[in-house]
């Protein structure tokens, strides 16, 4: 069994012991400052007031419970940023081997992939899903990137973008289950710590385990009794079936809200199944009904447009499924690549 390490001291290194015993992440010290110079993409977190309607009755959780500001910087969510940290490390293009990337992805990894490839001057294949909204597709051709409309569902369109990477020799990039994407999405959990040290919990929206494997390292490094929760919905939770299992599980993949956390987690999963078994220390799910009630209180009471894969943390709070765990808790915000239809369809009162 693998176990894993965030270097706080040098942020640039995420180690592992086990079938890998070190991974350096490159760049780190670079042009883009991956992980050790991340300081211009800082996410900033602010006091909230939430209303929660329980069995308990109603009331306001204070400003105790902080949000997590997925702010715009450069066109790209705080989300995409921390995922570009480790995509840029990945499409490094010192790397002779990385002449042109393929990834597959339901939204931020595949903006993080394309925007990293042109900063870089790389080609970039995108395979994505029927199921991804088109908006998101249209942000990725924005970018640039070579999008490829493929299979049924995200376990699919994995499949294509691995058979493209070993037909044509092009270097695939996991959406979570890689070492450098883990590592730039912890850096998210390293900005946590410098604007809240006495952070008691965090809730992180729960896919495929990049994200929340990450954060989790990086708390758990620095104060193992920071409580890490992830949220998902109900509708195809992949990790958290498979945490159930005991083992990486194939999960039929459904429309949702939370449309960026569908998708299955691999059966073939190195990295991010044992970091959250490992570091994680809850997992919930929620319902539509409970996110499309999150996306309405992001817009009129925190004044944000927040996909429904972001607000799960804030739906998990709203329908009392969450005791309040500790006086300070930081809620991510991961997205705000919303559908605008969709945003209009939802019930506003």
């Amino acid at each position: 069994m693998a176990t894993f390490h965030f270097d706080l001291v040098s942020p640039e290194k995420l180690l592992f012991s086990g079938d890998v015993e070190q991974v350096d992440v490159p760049g780190a010290e670079g042009d883009f400052g991956v992980l050790a110079n991340h300081a211009p993409f800082v996410a900033t977190i602010r006091p909230g007031i939430l209303t929660v309607h329980g069995a308990g009755g109603t009331q306001n959780l204070p400003r105790a419970f902080l949000w997590f500001k997925a702010a715009e910087t450069g066109g790209l969510t705080a989300a995409v940023l921390a995922q570009f940290r480790g995509a840029a490390a990945r499409v490094d293009w010192r790397d002779p081997l990385t002449l042109t990337v393929v990834a597959v992805s339901t939204g931020n990894h595949a903006r993080a992939i394309a925007h990293a490839a042109r900063v870089q001057g790389i080609p970039a294949v995108v395979c994505m899903s029927p199921l991804v909204p088109q908006n998101k597709v249209a942000a990725v051709r924005a970018l640039g990137a070579e999008v490829q409309i493929v299979g049924r569902n995200q376990d699919e369109a994995e499949v294509v973008a691995k058979e493209l990477a070993a037909g044509r020799g092009l270097t695939f990039v996991s959406p979570f289950d890689d070492p450098w994407v883990i590592a730039g999405q912890g850096t998210i959990g390293l900005e946590l710590l410098e604007d809240l040290p006495a952070l008691d919990a965090v809730l992180v929206p729960l896919s495929g385990g990049g994200l929340i494997g990450g954060i989790a390292l990086a708390l758990k490094s620095a104060d193992p009794k920071v409580r890490v929760i992830g949220i998902s919905m109900e509708r195809g939770p992949a990790m958290v079936k498979s945490l159930e299992a005991g083992r990486p599980v194939a999960v039929e993949e459904e429309a949702s809200l939370a449309d960026s956390l569908g998708g299955g987690i691999g059966l073939d999963n190195r990295y991010t199944f044992a970091l959250v078994r490992d570091l994680v220390d809850e997992t919930v799910l929620v319902s539509e009904a409970e996110i499309a009630a999150a996306m309405r209180h992001c817009y009129w009471q925190e004044r944000q447009i927040v996909e429904g894969g972001a607000a799960v943390g804030v739906a998990a709070l709203l329908a009392g499924k969450l005791a309040p765990p500790g006086e300070h808790l930081v809620v991510v915000l991961s997205g705000g690549n919303v559908n605008l239809d969709q945003l209009k369809g939802l019930r506003w009162n």
